[in-house]
């Protein structure tokens, strides 16, 4: 179907807020927002893709929206840059399973190439309309540190003046949590033009959760 405008999605859709459950439990949110209709991304996706991790894990990881693959298995970095942060997170010495992953948006926003699903950043008014549900993810899990991955999650978390290629690693100022900063988002690496430029880059994002690995533990 064809993409609506920002202007459109705002007069027309309500937003997550109408369709949050009275618990605020992680497991009745999962469930609840299967039938989130507060933007118009949940047309075009198989599924809504929840957060997943401890319910009081000390770390969060926070993306932009799902993938080709998690949009299919409804898990949340299970693609190409699921796999590349898992190897980030074992060389900073964080497991996975002690980490809760989740995305800003939860419904996969894509277009048609081919046979493949090629992802599309989502606008602010998608933004807005999904935020209540990571703001309760937030709020139920209580971590000690956020990080927000790739730019529309920084933004959506810290503000828009903030700048992950100038600010990555570095603490921000975050009011739901002691600690807070950004890194790139996995897939930025995965698009880095050579093995040169990826190997760099690779090496700012393990050094930057090596930073959150430190703080963790001190």
């Amino acid at each position: 179907m064809p993409r609506m405008t920002a202007e459109e999605i705002a007069s027309e859709y309500p937003g997550a807020e109408r369709y949050m459950p009275e618990s605020t439990s992680l497991s009745a949110m999962r469930e609840a927002v299967q039938a989130c209709r507060g933007c118009p991304l949940y047309q075009d996706a198989t599924r809504a893709v929840f957060g997943e991790g401890p319910s009081r894990a000390r770390l969060m990881l926070v993306g932009e929206v799902p993938g080709d693959e998690e949009d299919r298995q409804g898990r949340p970095f299970v693609g190409p840059a699921g796999r590349l942060l898992d190897q980030a997170l074992a060389e900073a010495g964080i497991a996975r399973e002690d980490a809760y992953l989740t995305n800003v948006v939860k419904h996969f926003k894509w277009e048609q190439r081919g046979k493949r699903r090629l992802h599309q950043t989502p606008n602010r008014w998608e933004i807005a309309a999904c935020i209540p549900w990571l703001d309760a993810e937030v709020s139920r899990v209580a971590p000690e540190a956020v990080v927000a991955m790739g730019a529309t999650a920084a933004k959506a978390l810290f503000g828009p003046d903030h700048r992950v290629s100038r600010q990555h690693g570095q603490p921000v100022a975050f009011g739901r949590a002691p600690f807070a900063t950004s890194t790139l988002h996995p897939s930025a690496v995965l698009r880095r033009p050579t093995e040169e430029d990826r190997v760099a880059e690779f090496a700012r994002l393990v050094a930057d959760l090596r930073g959150v690995a430190a703080v963790l533990a001190g």
